[in-house]
């Protein structure tokens, strides 16, 4: 059964009434019950049901979801997270539709946006790239009005309203803490595969990474990176390049997508099997993978969760409405062969 706000407001040892002030931001509730009462949402997974007020109202949400046209299972999975959505519009009232765009491609994302301003969608929610004309854009949307929502990759410094995704820099620093224990006490180098420097997303887990690396592991060299634009033949291409040209290398840190190229070329050179490999987002490929021993650890982001924090602060926005910061924070987790779920 969801948890309701009779369970919440048990849990937290307060009144109906607190959990409503505290669910819609009303004053009136001290600092210290308002964390017992955000605390008891997030150990619930309480999930505010809006579905009966929009059907009271009789509104529909018109939301555009813009995503990379990208051969990489991360975005095939984001995509059909949101297809689950389209499901479910009936229910939810919405009417949510996809758009593509070229991956990397500041100039064709701004004319997507640009021509989303001509129409009024309730909101929209995109994978960003990171560009100044891409700023000025959102930024201007968000002036005139438009609810905008980064997912999985940020727009740090515009306006947009809310990130749905992870911490980037903290994933950085956990890939590199679990790169650096795995090794012990080895020497060598790090072959690192991004997707673009372009996206903000891979640009932080490479400055957490680094860091970490820097500060608690100096024996391990970090090397260019590879920017493999998250295509898997191009990623297969130069990691298999990485691997013939440097002896030294003894693990990697895939930080983006095109991880099916990433397994082919580490499977090629299986002959000798003495690299550590930390990657990128549970999928079909990269689960097996991680049971074969190909792959040491996965860290994941939930695209669903991603997806359904998209849809309520988009529809939040639409009305007006408070969010709950508890309720929209994305997890970061670390997959093992022996945890899979």
């Amino acid at each position: 059964m969801r948890p309701t706000v009779h369970d919440i407001a048990a849990a937290a040892g307060v009144s109906l009434a607190t959990v409503d002030r505290v669910l819609n931001r009303r004053p009136g509730v001290r600092h210290v019950t308002r964390e017992k009462v955000e605390t008891a949402i997030r150990e619930l997974g309480y999930i505010r049901d809006v579905a009966a007020a929009n059907l009271a109202k009789g509104r529909t949400y018109p939301l555009v979801f813009i995503l990379p046209a990208s051969d990489n299972s991360f975005m095939h999975g984001l995509n059909g997270e949101i297809r689950q959505a389209i499901l479910r519009s009936a229910a939810e009232r919405t009417d949510i539709r996809t758009i593509e765009v070229p991956a990397f491609d500041p100039a064709a994302l701004v004319a997507v946006l640009e021509e989303l301003s001509q129409g009024k969608p309730c909101g929209v929610a995109m994978v960003a790239t990171d560009a100044p004309e891409v700023r000025a854009t959102v930024d201007r949307l968000v002036h005139a009005g438009f609810p905008i929502v980064t997912l999985v990759s940020d727009l740090t410094g515009s306006l947009r309203h809310h990130y749905a995704g992870v911490d980037n820099i903290a994933a950085g620093r956990t890939a590199a803490r679990l790169l650096g224990r795995f090794l012990g006490p080895r020497k060598g180098e790090i072959a690192v595969l991004a997707g673009s420097m372009l996206v903000r997303d891979h640009r932080e887990r490479l400055e957490g990474f680094t860091a970490v690396m820097a500060e608690e592991f100096p024996d391990l060299a970090i090397l260019p990176v590879l920017e493999g634009r998250d295509d898997p033949e191009i990623a297969h291409m130069l990691v298999a390049d990485a691997l013939a040209r440097n002896a030294g290398i003894v693990g990697v840190y895939s930080l983006g997508a095109g991880n099916r190229g990433l397994i082919r070329a580490l499977k090629e050179k299986a002959v000798d099997r003495t690299l550590t490999v930390i990657a990128h987002e549970l999928t079909t490929h990269t689960r097996a993978a991680l049971i074969d021993n190909t792959i040491d650890a996965i860290l994941n982001q939930d695209a669903g969760h991603e997806v359904r924090s998209a849809i309520r602060v988009l529809k939040a926005k639409a009305d007006g409405l408070p969010m709950i910061d508890a309720q929209e924070r994305i997890r970061l987790d670390i997959f093992l062969k022996d945890n899979l779920p």
